[in-house]
């Protein structure tokens, strides 16, 4: 995994956690979290992204095994993979917006370019 940071978690946390968050932001465009997941999640989409731009049946077994959702995937080799053709990474953009209320942790939007 890109990065590994371990975020506190357990492995099968982590990587549930990961996957769930990376699915999110392919459906939506764009999510609120810590700046460090963020960070994880913006590698980890922008892998799946790339691995999307080949659009064969090995690369559409990768990205099922990764994402969750059948739909999600669907979009991702559809609609946002295309959209990258001519780019070579930096699919995503991490913007800081302060601290969050409750305990401080340092929170960014991470949504793709």
């Amino acid at each position: 995994m890109p990065g590994s940071r371990k975020l506190g978690r357990a492995t099968s946390h982590r990587k549930a956690m990961l996957r769930a968050m990376v699915t999110y932001l392919l459906e939506n465009g764009k999510i609120e979290t810590t700046v460090t997941r963020a960070k994880e999640v913006g590698a980890m989409a922008e892998k799946m992204i790339t691995i999307a731009k080949t659009n064969n049946l090995a690369a559409k077994r990768q990205v099922l095994a990764f994402v969750t959702k059948e739909d999600v995937s669907k979009k991702l080799f559809d609609e946002i993979a295309p959209k990258y053709a001519e780019r070579n990474g930096g699919y995503t953009r991490i913007i800081k917006v302060g601290p969050r209320r409750g305990d401080a942790a340092e929170m960014a939007i991470i949504e793709l370019v």
